[in-house]
């Protein structure tokens, strides 16, 4: 018997010893002339766990059916999520960075262990997005990703609504600034229906980047989730992943140091989440590209924050859209000069030749700024350093008036504890709160503040008090804070040396952040630090712990 076949896949090529694996095959359906065709992996994120992901069933359908009209072979399979907003301030908020490694594990797994010829990737809650570019290049096969959608806003008392509203509404309403009626009426209106957090924040932070990182399609990142446009997308995607798979066409083709830099530029350009920052060196890592935390820095100066979106600004990811959405802001980049147009996409085109047909942004556009009147001259995602920070830490500076402040530092052991000082009036003014042993080791898993740092804004405090971690912030996260702080405690890092009172000075202009405390001073506290005992000792957050690296590197698990 003799079967020509186009993909890579040892276990179904021609002769009378694969009939075996053929077989297997047959009973999924299979004809002989299917042998023929390349097989295409449909990656899908559904699930019910969140509504970020509880639209992807029907996405992934229609994945399928597009793969197999176009004359291709569609294998379905699933990733795991974890949804962040439901997670948050609890326990379970660990697990959320883990399951970006076990995503990107599950697509490299499911594709190189069929062997199949190329993977249609559809996500929705935020490591998703990261999990499923690692895994794309990990596994190195024609590859696209399609976002499965921002949420469409909910809305109380002529307000936008969305899920940040009800963490800031928990601060308001214990500082008695809310009514308990407002109170319910927001927790119960904020999220109508299915799709991922609607503000800028990380899912949609990243799905936006993918545009310009060339792995996604044009338009694609900021569609809502239950709006009919999005089959169309799908449909399109089936044929430029096979015609990739034709041309040979693969991810590491398309993601390279200078198209890593268009997606930062976007990421800088939209005033995207700070856990880009940590998901953007490890795609690098992932891809094989040097790139590190100062890169960011870089970035940042050059190019400015166009558009005017939540947290820190007015609109949502769907009204982007409407405006003209990633294609607009990329096409005002690249006709300043702050993008390289001549990067390869999955759609067999450079950059500069999608965007050839997208009309220049117009006056009057209120979601997207031109590159003359941007909303803030420089970036927005900053990267200090300092004696307690010197592997660099993350920090957020747009909607701030005046983004430094020295002041005495409240220190806390875990996140609890800090949220329950702020909701009893604990933390003032001048206060910088210290959260810490909250890293990729001490967490473990690097949790995200969302709670305290939502209620300080609710309390009022949002830009008069100071907050540093080594944990991670939410995409939704704005205000005087600082994420990322590397090493981190449980490693030793100057974090974990702070005392109640010491004076700590965060200064976004110098891009510094320095614990004022004497160096012999600190030599001494140092000497008589001791590492705790690990958190977890079997289970996935056990083995996230022991392997995982610092976030100054991505916190990724394969740093050897």
């Amino acid at each position: 018997m003799t079967l020509k076949i186009n993909r890579r896949s040892a276990h179904i090529t021609e002769g009378v010893a694969r009939a075996p694996n053929r077989s297997m095959y047959y009973a999924l359906g299979y004809k002989q002339a299917d042998f023929a065709k390349p097989m295409i992996g449909v990656a899908s994120g559904h699930s019910t766990i969140t509504p970020c992901n509880s639209g992807l069933q029907r996405l992934a359908d229609i994945a399928v059916k597009s793969v197999e009209a176009a004359g291709a072979k569609a294998q379905l399979f699933g990733t795991p999520t974890i949804s962040d907003g439901m997670a948050m301030g609890t326990e379970g908020m660990k697990y959320s960075l883990v399951s970006r490694e076990v995503i990107a594990d599950c697509i490299e797994t499911c594709v190189q262990g069929q062997w199949m010829d190329g993977v249609i990737v559809i996500g929705g809650c935020d490591k998703n997005m990261p999990g499923g570019m690692m895994g794309m290049l990990r596994a190195n096969v024609p590859s696209v990703f399609i976002y499965g959608g921002t949420i469409l806003p909910g809305h109380y008392k002529g307000q936008d609504l969305n899920i940040v509203s009800v963490f800031e509404a928990v601060g308001q309403y214990s500082a008695g600034h809310m009514s308990k009626e407002d109170f319910c009426s927001i927790e119960c209106l904020a999220i109508p229906g299915s799709g991922s957090c609607g503000g800028m924040y990380t899912a949609n932070t990243m799905s936006s980047s993918f545009e310009a990182l060339g792995l996604s399609l044009p338009h694609a990142s900021t569609m809502a989730n239950v709006e009919g446009e999005i089959t169309g997308m799908l449909e399109k995607a089936a044929h430029y992943v096979i015609e990739a798979v034709k041309n040979d066409l693969k991810p590491r083709d398309i993601v390279t140091r200078k198209s890593i830099e268009n997606a930062v530029s976007v990421i800088m350009a939209i005033g995207g989440s700070t856990n880009a920052v940590l998901h953007y060196l490890a795609i690098a890592h992932a891809a094989g590209i040097e790139w590190t935390i100062d890169d960011f820095e870089r970035i940042r100066k050059r190019v400015p924050v166009l558009c005017d979106l939540k947290p820190s600004g007015r609109y949502l990811a769907i009204d982007l859209h409407r405006a003209g959405g990633i294609p607009l802001v990329m096409r005002e980049l690249l006709d300043a000069g702050l993008l390289h147009g001549d990067c390869m996409t999955i759609t067999g085109k450079t950059i500069a030749e999608n965007l050839a047909d997208v009309p220049p942004l117009q006056p009057g556009n209120k979601v997207i700024r031109k590159m003359t009147d941007p909303l803030y001259e420089q970036g927005h995602l900053a990267i200090l350093k300092g004696n307690l920070s010197p592997e660099g830490s993350v920090a957020k500076i747009t909607g701030l008036k005046n983004p430094v402040i020295t002041g005495p530092a409240r220190v806390f052991d875990d996140e609890q504890s800090a949220l329950e000082a702020i909701m009893a009036g604990k933390i003032k003014a001048g206060d910088v709160v210290v959260l810490r042993y909250l890293g990729p080791k001490g967490g473990p898993g690097m949790p995200e503040m969302l709670a305290p740092t939502s209620a300080l804004v609710g309390e009022g405090l949002g830009e008069s008090v100071g907050l540093i971690t080594d944990g991670r912030f939410s995409g939704g996260t704005w205000g005087m804070v600082v994420g990322h702080v590397a090493p981190e405690a449980y490693e030793g890092g100057t974090i974990a040396l702070v005392q109640e009172g010491d004076s700590i000075t965060i200064d976004a202009h110098q891009l510094l952040l320095q614990l004022n405390v004497d160096e012999a001073e600190i030599a001494r506290r140092r000497a008589a630090w001791k590492q705790p005992a690990p958190r977890y000792t079997r289970g996935v957050l056990a083995k996230f712990a022991r392997n995982v690296s610092s976030a100054s590197s991505g916190a990724v698990l394969d740093k050897f």
